[in-house]
């Protein structure tokens, strides 16, 4: 199994609202939010996205983290 945790990024004084998908590689990927779309879509695509970019294969169930961020596991990888 592969997981992507994912985070939310608060916006700044130079950037807006952004999330942050991240492997236990130090692999990542920030998408600015995309406003059409909740919390949790947001989520699910940035780390489809990812899982996109290192060309994972598979299902992905997501759970939430006691901080907020919410966690993907890639399933038949």
């Amino acid at each position: 199994m592969k997981a992507i945790q994912v985070k939310y990024l608060e916006p700044t004084n130079h950037r807006g609202s952004r999330y942050k998908a991240f492997t236990g590689e130090r692999i990542s990927l920030t998408i600015d939010v995309v406003c059409s779309f909740d919390y949790p879509e947001n989520m699910a695509l940035v780390a489809k996205m990812l899982a996109q970019k290192l060309e994972w294969k598979g299902e992905f169930v997501g759970g939430t983290l006691p901080n907020g961020d919410m966690v993907f596991i890639m399933k038949n990888c």
